[in-house]
Parts: structure tokens; C-alpha cells; sequence
């Protein structure tokens, strides 16, 4: 019963660290046009993270995650939660605006075993982006 009781209280325990943030899918920023705010976050495993539709015409889907981690998309003007349960790097894109590389990136630990492929669709991304070109590799080079 004592063990029960212990592993219920370190859940409870972990739950309450975890931590929640948002990124705002925005038209523009100082950063210019069609951007995601932050366009680089790092967090821990088990946080949250919400995409939030600020502007209309704009939805976010996943590019490159981590093995084992689920794909994400949101419906347009929509906002989406989801939980980083897989240490790695998530590459994410607004499909609409990918030409203006309406891109970001979110660290999830220190423990990157997709550090390399994410990197290639970062290129990838970039060599497909008409305007901002950059942006979406100043990201990437925060990925520690």
C-alpha cells in the first residue's frame, strides 16, 4: 500500500513540473512576415506546448520529430496542444506560408538522436523558402 501511495505522490509530483507554453502563429513580428512566436523554444519532456491561430489563415504541422513521437497538424485558425514527451528536434511549418518560411523549431531535452535529419529538412525548408531566408537556420543553430 506504502508503494502505491509513493508512486501515486512522484506522478502527482511530476505533473505539477511540467510546463506549459504557447507559440503564437502571427503575420508578422520584428522578426518580419508569417512568423511563428517564439520560432525557436526549448523545453523539458512532458511539457506542453499550444499553437495559437493570432491571425487568420495560418495552421501548424509537424516536419521532422523525434522516433516514436507523434505527428501533429492543426486545423486552420485553430489552435493545437501538444505534449513533448520525446527528447529530440521538432521542425514544424504553417504548410500555407512554408514559401516564406513561416517555419520553427522546439527542443525537447538535451538528448537529440534526430539532431541530423532534422537538420536536412531545415535545408530542405530553407532551399523551398522565397523570402526570410535564414530565419529558419538562425533557429536551428540555438539546438544544443
Amino acid at each position: 500500500m506504502k508503494k502505491i501511495a509513493l508512486a501515486a505522490l512522484l506522478g502527482f509530483s511530476f505533473a505539477a513540473q511540467a510546463a506549459h507554453y504557447d507559440i503564437k502563429m502571427l503575420n508578422s513580428n520584428s522578426e518580419g512576415s508569417m512568423v511563428f512566436e517564439p520560432g525557436y523554444l526549448k523545453v523539458q519532456p512532458g511539457d506542453t506546448v499550444t499553437f495559437r491561430a493570432e491571425n487568420k489563415s495560418h495552421f501548424v504541422h509537424s516536419k521532422a520529430i523525434p522516433e516514436g513521437a507523434q505527428k501533429f497538424q492543426s486545423e486552420e485558425d485553430q489552435e493545437l496542444t501538444i505534449t513533448l514527451d520525446k527528447e529530440g528536434v521538432y521542425v514544424y511549418t504553417c504548410p500555407v506560408h512554408r514559401s516564406m518560411n513561416m517555419n520553427g523549431v522546439i527542443q525537447v531535452g538535451d538528448n537529440l538522436p534526430n539532431k541530423e535529419q532534422a537538420e536536412k529538412v531545415v535545408k530542405d525548408l530553407e532551399k523551398k523558402s522565397m523570402t526570410n531566408k535564414g530565419r529558419l537556420e538562425k533557429y536551428f543553430a540555438q539546438v544544443k
